[in-house]
């Protein structure tokens, strides 16, 4: 069986590995024969001691509403257009197929800019006074 280049292993994958240990194998051997490093053999087996079941359990925590690579797709928008404004970045991220809001986009952003270049965060629209300077 071929592997998937993937962070998770296919349920039946993991099956098999803690089948192989019931019948009495080792790590190295599990390891050597299923082509996975040793440490994947290991967690794999301890995981089902631990919660007699090799499925995917559900994580901890709020997930995220920006995913990594969302994240990164914004701050190169706000790399190529410095003045981009949040509008336009929560319109390109809807365009990415990740919809959310404008403080999510802001509170994304400036979590990466606290340590950064403040130039290339991303600009508010502000409105104009009637005598023409800025709010």
């Amino acid at each position: 069986m071929r592997i998937m280049r993937s962070k998770e292993l296919p349920e039946e994958f993991k099956d098999r590995i803690v089948a192989r240990h019931r019948s009495g194998q080792g790590y190295k051997k599990n390891s050597a024969a299923l082509k996975v490093p040793k440490s994947t053999v290991a967690s794999i087996i301890l995981k089902w001691k631990m919660f007699g079941t090799t499925r995917t359990l559900p994580r901890a925590g709020r997930p995220a509403k920006l995913s990594y690579r969302g994240r990164r797709a914004l701050v190169r928008e706000v790399k190529k257009n410095p003045k981009i404004t949040v509008a336009e970045l929560q319109r390109c991220s809807r365009e990415m197929g990740e919809s959310c809001r404008k403080s999510t986009i802001t509170a994304a952003l400036g979590a990466l800019w606290q340590s950064g270049p403040m130039e290339a965060s991303p600009q508010y629209k502000t409105h104009e006074s009637p005598h023409g300077l800025q709010d």
